[in-house]
């Protein structure tokens, strides 16, 4: 008698297709395994047909057939097992394979033990056949063992990279090729295919069949297009209209200008949010009793879209009742909390204000050193519509850090990390201090975003244990650019920058920058904690070549001086307490301040030296140049809350800066700034920020001239692009400009001022996480500012104006050689006609000393076209500007633009709409 099975499949769609062959008894046993021998072999045949598409794409041999579970023929119905060979094993030892079934030789059998038998065999998932031959008792299990895998190959992913879909794939090389195993590989490939919204992807896995028994499993994917959100739906709402209640939700519905944007996209996971992010806004506006009845999304019939539809139901709006205070803990009194409270009895009832309520209080407490569990207390009074709110303050049970544990750092050393804990083994638990510690773990850079500190159970239930799981991230920045600027021309930069250095937290930094107008080389490091103590020191080197400029005709540019600064720094940091430090330097810098001799130096008096000429470069370029020396000691006391110091949202800093010039060297002053942003994260990704500084100059000591101000050029302070978006470097604030007769525009030059102000506004505007992670954001600004403040050049101490009309009065000059002799004109007819001699009359023959000749000649002079000298711009008066501009972390170095229309501006100012930066830092 023969028992026999006959498996082929084809693996597709994501799902097996099997083909199974059952006998049936003609005549007896014999007679069945006879007629199923000769049907096996055409219906194997028409399974290799069947999957030929699937061969061509893969460029393989037929599909392998693979068994579906046992088919057993018609059996007696028992007997006794007189032997048990296997037949067909390639890999696997005859007795491994009786190991997997419960039969020996002596046992008796049924046709249920021999099924069970089979069962058993394909449950290992090593075969891909089993029969079971029985011959009087002699039991033969004929076997197929399942392929041995070559490789993993995919095909068809262009959306998701192999470096994405390999880890979720199970099946590896030199594994034994299972069914179930590719059925739960394709359901892992679909559902990271559904996480980025392609729910109308499809994975075809195929076998390439190989000599000695081994396969090459290729995954054909079809991405399809990515699901979007065709509409949004409300149902139920009477208050607010459905685009405001869609305008609160993370998914929008897809529109042709969100290419930027993901949140058109379906995820099933957004759902849940959306519906907490409507009741939060419900609840912000009075709806206590709002609940979101169903959420369903649709697959549109194409398999394309997305239809959602949200069923609610508003509820009454409530106001505020009688609003009060409980205080458990002895030294908090009552009185004391609601001073916190700033919700007033009659207003709507808004969650987040008793959300944060609750919070300032914890918060507050936590400062003063308790742990008080701040509840509150509602009653709900549905007939007169009002929320009353009892603040309790509970005296809950200490709890205290039974360790800290960092995981995740391979590179930073943990002390870098656990420094920046408020909390230290031992310590109360302080859920403030967690959170502030979090904030300063996520300002050192080193990490990604998204930083928490989990709190799990300690040994005992007074004790706490804090873990926080980090993600490093680059802090190595290498940076070769070459690029373009609108304000610089061409610019090369080449700068290293590390961050962490070796995992200690140090920052060790280097530069060199060359432009048409800049060149500099710099280094510097800085040490955060001396010594491991709280104390931070650092040092600046640094050589600067800098070429000012201005514009003639509003077009080509024109350098004025040039300034040359070689230095150093010396910084030292303190905190004084979790928000305050205070900052100390010490700075030593030589300048030199020149122009070009041949542009702007003229010799008077004919005593071959020659000077800074006023009429060509002007009294205040004049009264700049020289050498100079600087030995300034300064300070800085901030107040910083900032959630992230990289990219803040949320909190303040404030910055008071004096700087006092005059510790030995040549320049006096004493400088004070004082500047402060403050960001606000106002929902929805959406991060608003104001900013303002100001600052003063003043000479110690010392007195200027008629025209000259004390305070030297250099050291004035100057605003313009960048820091007012919409105006040119240095385009605002105190500038003399001449203009010929004609209306040509002879010179512009920004003299800077003593006293300065800027303010800013700006609304950071989120964008998909396509756009994130691509480095874009946008934000829209307003900037506002100006600079004043300087003496007033004074032009008629050079120049002459006779009649008083404003016009310098025509001026005509000897021209002069090197050593400053009057050059003079040798006439036409002479020899060397038209060329220049010191001879008035005669010529100096060649290899002489001494004129010869009696034929005078003409005295070479230049003029001075005339031209009005106007001082503008010297006004406290604010210019205002607005505009939209974009970073761009491009792949060729950080990219900024900025588009800006100057709203108010004075007579002399300079604006520029559109501005750009590539390849350099800004």
């Amino acid at each position: 008698m023969a028992r026999s099975n006959r498996v082929a499949a084809n693996l597709g769609q994501g799902r097996v297709r099997v083909t199974a062959i059952k006998g049936r008894t003609i005549g007896g046993g014999q007679q069945a395994t006879k007629s199923l021998r000769r049907i096996a072999p055409m219906l194997l045949i028409g399974t290799v047909l069947g999957g030929l598409p699937g061969m061509v794409q893969a460029q393989a041999v037929a599909p392998a057939p693979m068994p579906d579970g046992p088919l057993v023929a018609p059996l007696p119905g028992s007997g006794i097992v007189r032997s048990v060979n296997v037949a067909g094993s390639q890999r696997l030892e005859p007795d491994t394979v009786r190991s997997y079934i419960k039969l020996k030789a002596g046992d008796p059998y049924t046709r249920e033990t021999l099924d069970q038998a089979l069962k058993d065999l394909y449950a290992t998932e090593l075969f891909a056949d089993v029969q079971i031959r029985d011959d009087a008792g002699a039991l033969t299990i004929q076997i197929r063992e399942n392929p041995v895998i070559n490789r993993i190959v995919l095909e068809g992913n262009k959306r998701l990279k192999d470096e994405k879909i390999r880890p979720e794939i199970r099946l590896a090389p030199r594994q034994i090729f299972t069914r179930s195993k590719a059925r739960a590989d394709v359901a892992r490939i679909i559902e990271l295919y559904r996480r980025q919204g392609r729910f109308a992807a499809t994975v075809e896995p195929k076998m390439v069949q190989l000599d000695q028994n081994r396969v090459d499993i290729v995954f054909e994917i079809n991405e399809g297009a990515k699901s979007k959100v065709r509409q949004i739906n409300v149902i139920g709402n009477k208050a607010f209209d459905a685009g405001e209640l869609r305008s609160e939700m993370a998914t929008k519905e897809s529109r042709f200008y969100r290419f930027f944007s993901s949140g058109d996209s379906y995820d099933p996971d957004k759902l849940a949010y959306d519906q907490q992010k409507l009741r939060q806004f419900y609840l912000t506006n009075g709806y206590a009793d709002f609940r979101v009845i169903s959420a369903v999304a649709e697959l549109t019939p194409d398999k394309r879209d997305f239809i959602i539809t949200y069923v609610i139901e508003e509820g009454d709006r409530y106001k505020f009742g009688d609003i009060g205070a409980e205080s458990e803990i002895r030294d908090i009194k009552p009185d004391t909390l609601k001073a916190l409270i700033r919700i007033k009895k009659g207003d709507w009832y808004n969650a987040k204000l008793v959300e944060d309520t609750v919070d300032g209080i914890t918060e507050t407490t936590g400062l003063l050193g308790f742990t008080p569990d701040v509840r509150p207390d509602f009653v709900r009074d549905k007939d007169a519509l009002t929320m009353s709110v009892t603040f309790k303050v509970n005296d809950s049970p200490r709890v205290y850090v039974e360790s800290i544990n960092i995981n995740g750092n391979t590179h930073t050393k943990d002390k870098v990390i656990r420094r920046e804990f408020r909390l230290t083994e031992g310590d109360a638990f302080n859920s403030f201090r967690v959170k502030r510690s979090r904030d300063r773990i996520q300002s050192l850079g080193y990490f990604q975003e998204k930083l928490e500190i989990e709190q799990k159970p300690g040994s005992a239930p007074d004790r706490v244990v804090l873990e926080a799981n980090v993600e490093e991230k680059s802090t190595g920045e290498l940076q070769v650019s070459a690029g373009f600027s609108s304000l610089e021309k061409f610019i090369v930069d080449l700068s290293i920058r590390e961050r962490n250095f070796m995992g200690k937290g140090q920052e060790i930094r280097a530069s060199v920058n060359y432009s048409s107008y800049s060149k500099s080389i710099e280094a510097g490091f800085t040490e955060p904690y001396l010594f491991d103590k709280n104390i931070a020191i650092g040092g600046d080197i640094f050589r600067r070549d800098y070429n000012s400029f201005n514009y003639i005709n509003n077009n080509d540019r024109q350098t004025t001086y040039e300034q040359t600064t070689t230095g150093f720094q010396i910084r030292l940091g303190v905190p004084l307490t979790e928000y305050v430090s205070l900052a100390l330097r010490y700075g030593l810098s030589f300048d030199d301040v020149s122009l070009d001799k041949n542009t702007f130096y003229y010799d008077t008096d004919g005593d071959g030296d020659a000077e800074c000429d006023p009429l060509l470069a002007g009294r205040y370029l004049c009264d700049a140049i020289g050498k100079r020396t600087t030995s300034s000691i300064g300070y800085s006391l901030v107040f910083d809350n900032l959630n992230n110091r990289v990219r803040p949202s949320r909190g303040q800093r404030v910055i008071l800066s004096q700087d006092f010039a005059g510790v030995g060297g040549s320049v006096k002053y004493i400088r004070t700034r004082l500047n402060g942003d403050k960001y606000w994260n106002v929902g929805s990704g959406f991060i608003f920020s104001l900013g303002g500084e100001g600052g003063a100059i003043l000479p110690l000591g010392g007195s200027s001239g008629a025209g000259v101000d004390a305070v030297r050029l250099t050291d004035r302070f100057f605003l313009g692009e960048p820091q007012m978006r919409g105006f040119d470097i240095r385009g605002i604030g105190p500038r003399v400009k001449r203009v010929y007769l004609d209306g040509t525009e002879y010179s512009d030059d920004a003299l800077g001022g003593r006293y300065y102000y800027r303010g800013r506004a700006e609304l950071e505007i989120p964008l998909g996480s396509g756009a994130r992670e691509m480095g874009l954001r946008p934000s829209l600004f307003l900037d506002v500012g100006s600079v004043f403040g300087v003496k007033k050049p004074n032009p008629t101490a050079t120049f002459v104006d006779t009649d008083g009309d404003g016009i310098v009065d025509p001026i005509v000059r000897p021209v002069r050689d090197t050593a400053g002799n009057p050059l003079y004109l040798i006439p036409a007819g002479q020899t060397n006609a038209g060329t220049y001699t010191t001879c008035a009359t005669g010529q100096i023959a060649s290899g002489g000393t001494i004129c010869s000749g009696t034929v005078a000649n003409t005295a070479a002079t230049n003029s001075i076209t005339p031209f009005t000298e106007e001082f503008l711009g010297n006004t406290w008066k604010p210019r205002v500007s607005v505009g939209f501009g974009v970073n761009w972390n491009s792949p060729f170095g950080p990219f900024r633009i900025d588009i800006a229309k100057a709203l108010v501006k004075h007579k002399g100012d300079d604006t520029k709409l559109f501005t750009f930066n590539v390849g350099t830092q800004f």
